[in-house]
This record gives structure tokens, sequence and C-alpha cells, in this order.
């Protein structure tokens, strides 16, 4: 390895070790009387917001990848499995999604969903209706985001997998005399 890609490699990371000593050794902080965080800034942070973040961050990932197993597996099936009318039309539209960069897509559903956004102005406006939509800016409103800008990748990968695999599991379940959400549930989905 050459010395300057070193050289490189420490100078880009000095902000981060700067970042992790200050956490560790405390900062200056306006929160003690002596202007020092009491113990170390880590404590601080695990004592006041680091287990809200925690849970917040596990609720996230378990909502948004239920979220996400159910557009993606879902639909995959349907499109890969059965004859309607506009399938081709879905068949596409359902990875549109990817063409819009995930933060573009959170400030639209903010800026849509919100009380006097357009969506709610509608409603209240032209049909008279008083509806008050979740917040878009809560945690259910970030598992929607998440969600609807995740689940192409896993529509793709699944819509793939059982039109390669689906025919031939099903003529497996009939001659095993399985119906079809059991076939789906112990052949397709594993």
């Amino acid at each position: 390895m050459r010395i300057s890609s070193i050289f490189l490699a420490l100078t880009l990371s000095l902000p981060i070790l700067g970042l992790i000593l200050a956490a560790l050794l405390g900062q200056p902080s306006p929160i003690g009387s002596d202007g020092m965080v009491s113990g170390s800034t880590l404590t601080h942070l695990w004592n006041y917001v680091l287990t809200d973040y925690i849970v917040t961050t596990l609720l996230l990932c378990f909502g948004v990848g239920i979220g996400v197993f159910i557009l993606g597996v879902g639909n995959a099936w349907l499109i890969a499995n059965y004859q309607f009318p506009g399938k081709a039309i879905f068949e596409w539209a359902l990875i549109l999604p990817l063409a819009v960069p995930a933060y573009v897509m959170a400030y639209l559903f903010v800026d849509f969903l919100q009380h006097a956004g357009p969506v709610q102005t509608l409603l209240r406006e032209n049909l008279g209706l008083i509806v008050s939509l979740p917040d878009p800016r809560s945690l259910g409103g970030a598992i929607w985001t998440f969600t609807m800008c995740l689940y192409p990748y896993v529509y793709l990968v699944a819509r793939t997998s059982f039109l390669d695999r689906s025919a031939r599991f099903m003529e497996v379940a009939e001659t095993l005399g399985y119906t079809s959400v059991e076939a789906f549930i112990k052949l397709v989905l594993p």
C-alpha cells in the first residue's frame, strides 16, 4: 500500500477520531455548573437519550421490515402467479419508486400529507370532510416513507424468484393436496 494512501486515510479519519475522543473524555458543556457534563458524555447520553434512540431505531427497523415484506413479497406473488387486467402496467409501476431518491420522497410525503398540505386541504374544502391524517413526521410516517422507498428491492428479487420456481412448486403442492395458501407458506416462501 502506498504511503500517500495511508496518509490520506488517516487525514480523513481525524474528525471521526476527534468525535470519539470528545465523547469518551467529556467536553465543555453548559449542562453542569463547572462547565463539564457530569461523568462522561457517553454516560450522559446513555442516561437521557440513547435508550430512546435505540428503541426508536429497533421499532423503525421492525416496522419497515414487516412493511417491505408485505408489500414486496405480496405484490411479487400476485404479479407472478395471477392474470388480471392491467397486470403489465402494475408489473412495471411497482418498481417506479426506485426512480425517486428517498429524501425527495420523504419531503413529498411530509409536504402532501401535513395539515396544510394539498391532500387534507382538498378533503376539507371540496368534500367537507374533517380528516386528521397521522403526522408524517412521526415514527409511523418514517416507517411508511422507508417502506415505500425500499419495497421495490424486495419486489424485484421476490418476483424473479417466483417467476422462476413458483410454477414447479405449485404443481408439487397440488400433488401433496395443499391449498394455495398452504403451498405459499410451506413451499414457495422459504
